[in-house]
């Protein structure tokens, strides 16, 4: 317990250090960008300087200096105007210029951008400079962006690898743990099996030993079930309609009476690729999951329907039903509505339907106070 808590511990602590990080980098982006822009401004109060300086010379004046200050602006886009009209440009390409819807366009852009400066060249006389951003500043201004996608992207492979690590450790543990238990249901069974058999040369009903030796060939098949989690099945050409009556027909026998069993299928044989043992297992999983919605008591109706493709099996009880909310989460280990259980049962049965027979199941169809349907599509062999 202590390990876990340390654990946690050390893993908040490494989320604050990585959120301050991200905080600093991306302050830091925001304060060099406004650095540039302050700077660019200043460059842009010049070259209006300039522009007062070129308009009011003379034959005396020095404009080497204006002239400079002029050309060295290489990068920012700049739109000169007076009454708004546009008088001068530069660094502004020649596709916008010739077109007028354009170069209108592309100066209300260059307003939202900047605030104009005005400057007076002449007294009561006054021009508007428009500028745009550098292509640095614009590159530095969706840097914070990148770097958040970036950030984003990463944190989610940690994410799905620190997941996928997770569950492949957690699908380990439950395959040994399986593996384990059907090991040690196994000694028993075999002693059980012994008695069974002296039980036989006895003088005894053989009714009763028939039923002891239909209970202990259960007990085969459970030990068989738990010994191939976590291993490839053997996929096996079976009739799906006989396998499935198989399992729900012990199943009937084995509950109360105050459950009405019911089932609709085809008289022909359905061919379909799946391991008995395991597919027996998935009925036995919604046939007691309804039982237990039901509260041992209500319809539970089988009905097995094909098209050129599929076979499809519904489970349909009237039990309490389940939220449309609920109609994924239910399937995942843990996730149970009963005081007492693992929530493994639709966990397994989703395992062995998708992971070992390429099949589907989903909830079909639930209204609260009514019932639930569970199907199972599998593919027919072909």
């Amino acid at each position: 317990m202590r390990f876990s808590e340390s654990r946690n511990t050390t893993r908040w602590i490494i989320i604050f250090i990585s959120f301050s990080i991200i905080t600093l980098i991306l302050w830091n982006t925001y304060t060099f960008f406004q650095i540039f822009k302050n700077e660019e401004r200043i460059k842009m109060k010049l070259l209006a300087n300039a522009q007062i300086a070129l308009i009011n010379a003379d034959e005396n004046t020095d404009l080497e200096l204006p002239l400079q200050i002029s050309s060295n602006n290489t990068s920012i886009p700049v739109i000169l105007t007076m009454y708004d009209k546009i008088l001068t440009t530069r660094n502004v390409p020649d596709e916008i210029l010739n077109d007028q819807k354009k170069s209108m366009r592309f100066l209300k852009n260059l307003q939202s951008e900047n605030e104009p400066i005005v400057f007076e060249y002449s007294p009561g006389k006054y021009q508007k400079l428009y500028y745009g951003n550098s292509a640095l500043l614009n590159k530095l201004k969706y840097y914070p962006i990148a770097l958040l996608l970036i950030i984003f992207l990463c944190g989610a492979l940690v994410y799905n690898f620190y997941k996928s690590t997770k569950m492949a450790t957690q699908n380990k543990l439950w395959a040994g743990m399986a593996k384990e238990t059907a090991h040690q249901i196994g000694t028993p069974l075999s002693s059980l099996i012994g008695w069974v058999e002296i039980l036989k040369t006895e003088e005894i009903d053989q009714s009763i030993t028939f039923e002891i030796q239909k209970d202990i060939e259960r007990l085969q098949t459970i030990t068989d079930r738990f010994s191939k989690i976590g291993s490839v099945p053997v996929l096996e050409v079976h009739d799906i309609v006989e396998e499935t009556l198989n399992s729900f027909k012990y199943l009937q026998s084995r509950f109360s009476k105050q459950v009405e069993f019911s089932y609709d299928t085809p008289t022909e044989p359905i061919w379909v690729m799946i391991n008995p043992t395991l597919h027996s297992w998935t009925i036995e999983n919604l046939v007691k999951n309804a039982i237990d919605a039901m509260k041992g008591k209500g319809t539970l109706d089988l009905q097995i329907e094909q098209d050129a493709h599929h076979v499809k099996i519904n489970v349909k009880d009237s039990g309490t039903g389940i939220s449309k909310k609920q109609f994924k989460t239910i399937f995942e280990p843990g996730f149970t509505t009963k005081k007492r259980g693992w929530g493994l049962g639709l966990s397994l049965t989703k395992r062995i339907v998708v992971e070992y027979h390429s099949g589907k199941i989903k909830v079909l169809h639930s209204e609260i106070g009514k019932g639930t349907t569970f199907q199972i599509q599998l593919n027919k062999k072909v």
